[in-house]
């Protein structure tokens, strides 16, 4: 991996939106407040299932996993971001660079599997209710380690075939993170190898757990409609509407990130939406579609307050 002069390549500069120099700061705050409220609100969520026994089933076991998810997967992308946009750090090392490759694919695969996961649990609690509860609740944690083990792998095989290709021109990556794409069009050795590796890889990561998605839900669909109660189907249909417009999000803006033509000028603005504000919008989605999460937020919220209300009166007394 050397330049034209020879000499290794030690670090690539991200120019990220430096085309948009009047809005820095702007861009900054926004992400700022969506990274923070993307934190905290998925670590709520987290909590309130962890610490509420009314939420230790097998649903809310999943997206209390899905939430920790959300955390690392934006903080692998907008923490440098961050530093790029207010005090213009643009370079990363070149193992570093790699090493933010390796990570957001290894959750951008470990998402995909997870819905896959989650949707296949709301299949099995409404095709066969009698056995869902007793077996879900003993395959629950090996279901939620499956997606890490499959991206962990998937995601090593597109990375080694682009960080073993020649780096010998320029290092500037128009892009605010080391993606595949970016780094595979700065090669100067042939990346039609990586290029069908990573098509390939793609089709497994991502095409697949879709297309099993959409049977699932097709399934779904009809057995919803066989039920005669229209209560019946109303409770069916509510338990996956948080995870349907979820994963229609994701998908969506997934597909068009990674199918759009390489080298788009919109390209970043795409992966901005997929990588930063799709993930914001996940846990209000879960607290405000998912009944029982609400309830519990609620009530805990209103226990906190007067729990407070009654220790300041304590002490007013006092």
């Amino acid at each position: 991996m050397e330049d034209i002069n020879g000499t290794a390549l030690t670090e690539f500069i991200l120019l990220a939106f430096e085309d948009l120099l009047n809005f820095q700061i702007l861009l900054f705050i926004a992400c700022l407040i969506i990274y923070i409220t993307c934190i905290v609100g998925n670590l709520i969520i987290f909590l309130l299932i962890h610490f509420n026994v009314s939420l230790h089933a097998p649903m809310y076991y999943f997206i209390s996993r899905f939430a920790i998810l959300e955390i690392i997967f934006v903080s692998i992308i907008v923490p440098k971001l961050l530093d790029i946009l207010i005090a213009g750090r643009n370079r990363i090392g070149f193992g570093a660079c790699f090493l933010q490759l390796y990570c957001a694919d290894t959750t951008g695969v470990v998402e995909c599997y997870l819905l896959t996961v989650m949707v296949f649990d709301r299949h099995f609690a409404i095709t066969n209710p009698m056995q869902y509860v007793f077996i879900m609740t003993q395959w629950c944690a090996m279901l939620a380690l499956l997606p890490w083990i499959v991206g962990l792998v998937a995601a090593f095989i597109p990375t080694i075939f682009t960080v073993s290709l020649k780096f010998c021109g320029t290092n500037v990556i128009d892009h605010f993170f080391c993606d595949l794409a970016p780094l595979q069009n700065l090669a100067c050795s042939d990346p039609y190898i990586s290029n069908l590796v990573t098509s390939i890889t793609a089709i497994f990561v991502v095409l697949l757990p879709f297309i099993i998605i959409i049977g699932f839900y097709i399934h779904i669909i009809i057995t919803v409609l066989k039920i005669k109660s229209v209560d019946g189907k109303q409770k069916a249909f509510s338990t996956c509407s948080s995870h349907l417009i979820v994963a229609s999000l994701f998908f969506t803006s997934g597909i068009i990130v990674y199918v759009s033509p390489k080298g788009s000028a919109y390209d970043k603005f795409f992966a901005l939406v997929y990588k930063v504000f799709i993930p914001l919008l996940n846990p209000f989605i879960y607290t405000l579609r998912n009944k029982d999460v609400k309830i519990t937020f609620i009530r805990t919220f209103t226990s906190i307050k007067e729990k407070h209300i009654l220790t300041f009166k304590c002490q007013f007394v006092r």
